[in-house]
């Protein structure tokens, strides 16, 4: 029996026994197509126990505010909650313009940074997002996958 044979036997006997649930699979392909090869990856930053509590989802008061930072540039967020759809505002520092994208489980959303740094996207839906920045060299920055 070959390799390829014996991975085809297994693969059908999972299949029959214990079927991988069909949201798995298409969130595992979505996350292949969210996938952005040539970008530098922004990482939160702060000390660990600010950055567990900043992190983690509340429901409160106010707008919640995270700072990211990687490939020379440092972004600044803050995500306003109203009705379970937020508004995210930020800079980009250095100032640069830079097309914005809030990549979720459901698409992009679009925006741009202008000559300050400063970008507003609306319309944002709780769950998982990252932000996506194309800056004027054509270079790109994406933040780390975070949940509102």
């Amino acid at each position: 029996m070959t390799d390829g044979e014996l991975l085809r036997l297994v693969r059908t006997a999972f299949q029959m026994y214990e079927p991988v649930p069909e949201t798995v699979t298409a969130h595992a392909r979505a996350a292949f197509r969210w996938r952005a090869e040539d970008a530098v990856l922004a990482r939160p930053t702060g000390d660990a126990h600010a950055l567990d509590r900043a992190m983690t989802p509340v429901r409160g008061d106010g707008p919640r505010r995270l700072t990211f930072a990687g490939g020379g540039l440092t972004v600044e967020v803050e995500l306003t909650e109203a009705d379970r759809v937020f508004e995210i505002a930020g800079q980009l520092l250095p100032p640069t313009t830079a097309r914005v994208g809030v990549r979720h489980t459901d698409g992009e959303l679009d925006g741009c940074a202008g000559a300050a740094g400063w970008f507003v996207v609306d319309g944002v839906p709780a769950g998982l997002i990252s932000l996506r920045f194309l800056l004027p060299d054509d270079s790109s920055v994406v933040t780390s996958w975070f949940r509102v």
